[in-house]
């Protein structure tokens, strides 16, 4: 037979409970106080006494009501028989205080036949969980009630009032057929208006799918007005070009990944910023494209890059978007967020637009609100660009999370840290020139200054 003692104690001044589960034989219960001195009338399920006396092959569960004075409980007991193994399933001590927190005693031995039975109880348990999680999440269901459509008919000058003849739905005889039946339910009248837009006979939805792409990458499309290729519309400046890109995008199976690829890996692309004098005579607007038009970053990519130097950048995908405002309050509007965190430091893809609310940093760099459709976003270049990049709040965060970075990164050392933050932002090693001026920076006002001052130069603002 093995004798064994375990006390718990509480640091509470609370009156004592406790719940304990035991798989043993001959337990022996009493509680003490600070002074350790045994304390009478200990009591279990609303009986006094000093000694329980038990042999039970699962777990065996007593509870003690609370004793006035009590700071612990001691428990011994002893096992007989070769097929037992002394055991403690779990012990809590916590005061009778309902807001107490429990001091737990883990398990000090345990039957290896139960230990099994145990572990795959557990995981059964966990299953169902999850199962019952998945269960809870609520599923969106869509309907729609949907009737057949009415009759098309022709309308004499226009007035809804005076239909003549009943005509079949489809599109203007000059640009091609349909081939719906008059009575063609709803779906079927969609998917052949789709498959008529997206056909390769059909050049105008390619050429203005490419000509978006061409703009996001040169600042301006090969047709400048994007939403107007009509004859209002200006001219493309290169229409050959215009049509080889619209083909070799219909026969690569509209794929814009190959698209992108394209563009980027040509020598137009690929071409440096550097100004020719005779050419800027005959073409000041480079559209006829002898140089890459540099051009600042929009208003999304600058935040985006801030937060991506400074390693704050949340690179998590997909679900719901994160707020740039409060919420609505009296006059005052959407107050802006000013301190990010979690979601927030998400790509500014993400961001919920509020019609009329342009973000109060980022807004002043022509990021138009929610409640405008532009095709081509104007540059400008005004004083509160520079204020708002400087002094917000945001440019403070990142800038000191950035120098943050650098130390982590570089150590304690001026020149190295100098080095580490044109890395991160420029992608290069500092020019000797600026390697002294930066190490002036950093010695006379903070690594954080130079970190602000690189966010705010060109270098880092424009695409070269």
């Amino acid at each position: 037979m093995k004798q064994i003692t375990v006390r718990v104690t509480t640091d509470s001044d609370k009156d004592l409970t406790a719940r304990a589960y035991f798989d043993v034989t001959n337990l022996s219960v009493k509680m003490f106080s600070d002074d350790a001195n045994p304390l009478p009338n200990v009591v279990i399920n609303g009986n006094t006494i000093e000694h329980l006396d038990t042999e039970h092959d699962g777990f065996y569960s007593i509870v003690f009501d609370p004793v006035p004075g009590a700071t612990g409980i001691e428990f011994e007991w002893a096992n007989e028989g070769q097929n037992k193994h002394w055991t403690i399933r779990e012990i809590e001590a916590c005061t009778s205080a309902p807001e107490a927190q429990k001091n737990q005693v883990g398990i000090i031995a345990q039957n290896p036949k139960q230990q099994s039975k145990s572990k795959s109880l557990m995981q059964e348990k966990s299953n169902i969980e999850a199962q019952l999680r998945e269960f809870s999440k609520s599923r969106s269901v869509f309907g729609g009630i949907f009737g057949k459509p009415e009759p098309v008919h022709i309308l004499n000058r226009g007035d809804a009032e005076q239909p003549e003849e009943e005509v079949t739905p489809t599109v203007l005889s000059a640009l091609g057929d349909l081939s719906l039946a008059k009575d063609a339910p709803d779906s079927e009248r969609r998917v052949a208006l789709a498959k008529w837009i997206a056909d390769e006979k059909n050049p105008l939805t390619a050429r203005v799918a490419v000509n978006r792409i061409w703009q996001g990458h040169f600042g301006i499309g090969i047709v400048e007005t994007a939403n107007d290729f009509g004859k209002i519309g200006a001219a493309p400046s290169h229409p050959e070009l215009l049509d080889w890109l619209s083909a070799e995008f219909i026969r690569s199976g509209w794929s814009v990944k190959h698209l992108h690829r394209l563009i980027v890996l040509s020598d137009t692309y690929r071409q440096s910023e550097q100004i020719v004098t005779h050419a800027r005579a005959k073409d000041a607007e480079v559209r006829l494209l002898w140089r890459f038009p540099s051009r600042r970053l929009e208003a999304e990519g600058i935040r985006d890059a801030m937060l991506a130097v400074s390693g704050r950048l949340n690179l998590k995908t997909g679900g719901p978007g994160f707020d740039l405002f409060f919420s609505r309050g009296g006059l005052n509007g959407f107050p802006p967020i000013l301190k990010f965190q979690g979601d927030g430091l998400r790509r500014m893809i993400y961001a919920h637009k509020i019609r009329m609310e342009p973000d109060s940093v980022f807004g002043a760099f022509d990021c138009p609100d929610a409640g405008q459709s532009v095709s081509r976003r104007r540059q400008s270049t005004t004083p509160i660009q520079a204020l708002n990049l400087f002094n917000s709040q945001f440019t403070i965060d990142e800038s000191e999370a950035m120098a943050k970075r650098v130390r982590e990164d570089a150590g304690a050392q001026v020149p190295a840290q100098v080095a580490r933050a044109y890395w991160l932002a420029y992608g290069r090693d500092p020019h000797p020139n600026e390697m002294a001026d930066a190490e002036s920076v950093v010695q006379r006002q903070g690594l954080e200054t130079l970190c602000r001052a690189i966010f705010n130069s060109n270098e880092f603002l424009f695409i070269p």
